[in-house]
């Protein structure tokens, strides 16, 4: 009985530990596949995040939408098994699509992928593709010639670019059923993953962008830039002026193409200066807004043609500014060559025994009065010279302009007479008795000034010459009532200081109003009526200089058929002005 007993307390004992073992056993090997599953998904978490760190990387240098897609595809196989992973492409005038065949799969596979997508996009961008034009291709493996083979999985991922979606990405099975949620979610990370790089690339390009555009807005000249499909890039507000196309949005080759018809043919230099990687400079071209040269040079990116830059350099100004040299050069020329012409004549005369000696001194003074023109020609060259060289100086010291005037007028007496043209000054009250210029250059002022007054005069006409004080603030037309002095300027001048304001006014032909403001202009001289009557045009410029280096202003107005006004200013302080 004890035996027995003992038996069965063993045996006991063994089914226990048996039972134990076994449940041990289950329990560790259930550890174990927890353990292998947790490593793997943490495995597959790392691999993932490596994939997604080099994808971010690969496409954060890209902003072709396609490549970014051939990224997505590409990463996908380290993740998903699937039979076709396509990518579809939204452009206004054509579809992309692509297919990655990893096992082989039939036409029918790939229409049906297609037919499937098209519809995803149609309710997404409540669009409709029927008619628009599919530029399809593959890659990968080869298509098997299984004739039912249909899709039996799929799932499509938006691909999105700044909230706009550009694309759809698919990935697709034979068999059913065959993608779980955690599929799905991997291609909806590569996606995120992809867009957000590319918008964060989006905007440093458009921040350097508006940059650019800033920059080439602001040029004076044209500036275009196109890609090779002559597609218009960047346009600057000049450009726009150049193909009037200044109220258009978005300007084309085309409408510069339209402005040079029959003048250049931009398109073919555009693709010959591509072709040849040269730039292309053409010669000067008349358009409806002046004169312009066009530069064409081609853009690359290390050995790859991006497109080109078309700049249209206006060299209207250049042009006038030549003209205006010619123009002085030949007054120059005509200037000198009738005295020397004069001089060369009577020095002939002179030389001929029979010449009596009355007749001597006529010449010899005809000489006198030739040489003293050039030289009058030389020093009004040589004076814009040192303007333009900054070394002309002033000397002054206390003066009285009253009297400056007035030798001035005794100067030009005889003159003024032969012309039959009558000289009168007017002296504003509480004139200061001496005022801190440069008597001599003031007497230059004051030669040029009342020279041409008498040269444009017409016969039995006036020069008046006014002067007084101006306030600053108040009205010179009512300073000159209170003076009774019958002021010619009819637009009042009161933004400047404390003054004495000096006037020559003419009753000769007048100036026509588009020249006021080109007087005082040296270049615009030659061309000015002054021109007509002889002369290098150079005494206004010279008198510009000389008033404003004493700190005054100068100007003149003008009322054709009745005379012209020219006046100066010359600043005085508190101490000179007489209350």
């Amino acid at each position: 009985m004890t035996a027995e007993v003992l038996i069965i307390a063993i045996i006991s004992i063994l089914i226990i530990l048996v039972i134990a073992g076994i449940f041990t056993f289950q329990k560790n090997k259930k550890f174990e596949k927890d353990l292998i599953k947790r490593e793997k998904s943490a495995r597959r978490k790392m691999y993932e995040i490596a994939i997604l760190n080099e994808l971010g990387d690969k496409v954060g240098y890209s902003l072709n939408v396609q490549n970014i897609a051939e990224m997505i595809i590409g990463s996908l196989r380290q993740f998903i098994e699937y039979s076709a992973a396509s990518y579809m492409l939204f452009y206004p005038e054509k579809i992309i699509f692509r297919t990655y065949i990893e096992k082989p799969v039939s036409h029918k596979f790939i229409r049906d992928i297609k037919e499937k997508m098209l519809n995803s996009a149609g309710v997404l961008l409540n669009a409709d593709f029927k008619n628009t034009k599919i530029d399809e291709a593959l890659w990968g493996s080869n298509l098997s010639n299984e004739a039912n083979d249909s899709v039996g999985s799929f799932f499509n991922i938006p691909l999105a670019i700044s909230g706009k979606t550009v694309g759809l990405v698919t990935v697709a099975s034979k068999e059913s059923g065959f993608y779980k949620e955690e599929e799905i979610d991997i291609l909806y990370k590569i996606s995120q993953q992809a867009t957000e790089a590319v918008m964060r690339l989006q905007m440093v390009v458009e921040q350097e962008k508006s940059k650019l555009n800033a920059m080439v807005a602001s040029m004076a000249d044209g500036v275009i830039m196109t890609d090779m499909d002559f597609k218009v890039l960047v346009v600057n507000p000049a450009a726009r002026k150049v193909a009037g196309s200044e109220n258009k949005s978005d300007p084309s080759i085309a409408d510069f193409t339209l402005c040079l018809r029959g003048k250049f043919d931009l398109r073919d230099k555009i693709e010959e200066s591509i072709r040849l990687e040269k730039v292309f400079v053409s010669d000067e071209i008349s358009l409806h807004s002046g004169f312009f040269q066009i530069i064409i040079s081609p853009v690359k990116d290390r050995w790859k043609s991006l497109g080109c830059v078309i700049v249209f350099r206006d060299i209207t100004r250049e042009k006038e500014i030549q003209k205006i040299k010619d123009d002085f050069t030949s007054m120059i020329v005509h200037e000198l060559r009738s005295p020397l012409d004069s001089i060369k004549k009577m020095i002939e005369l002179i030389r001929m025994s029979e010449v009596k000696k009355q007749k001597q001194e006529e010449c010899f003074k005809m000489i006198y009065s030739s040489s003293s023109d050039m030289l009058s020609l030389v020093n009004n060259i040589l004076d814009v010279a040192k303007i333009e060289a900054g070394k002309f100086e002033l000397v002054k010291q206390p003066s009285d302009i009253k009297e400056t005037v007035k030798r001035r007028i005794s100067f030009f007496d005889i003159a003024a007479k032969d012309a039959k043209v009558e000289l009168i000054s007017q002296f504003g009250k509480d004139l200061p008795d001496k005022v801190e210029f440069d008597p001599h250059m003031i007497s230059e002022v004051l030669n040029n000034l009342i020279s041409n007054a008498i040269k444009f005069n017409k016969k039995n006409g006036s020069i008046i010459i006014q002067v007084l004080v101006h306030k600053n603030g108040k009205s010179i037309e009512n300073e000159a009532k209170d003076s009774k002095i019958n002021w010619f300027i009819k637009n009042d001048i009161t933004a400047i200081p404390d003054s004495l304001i000096v006037a020559v006014t003419d009753t000769g032909a007048g100036i026509a109003s588009e020249q006021i403001n080109k007087l005082f202009n040296k270049f615009f001289q030659v061309k000015s009526a002054f021109a007509q009557k002889g002369g290098t045009g150079l005494g206004l410029a010279i008198i510009k200089s000389i008033v404003e280096s004493h700190g005054g202003v100068v100007g003149a107005e003008s009322v054709e058929g009745q005379g012209a006004t020219f006046y100066f200013s010359l600043p005085i302080n508190a101490a000179e002005i007489r209350e």
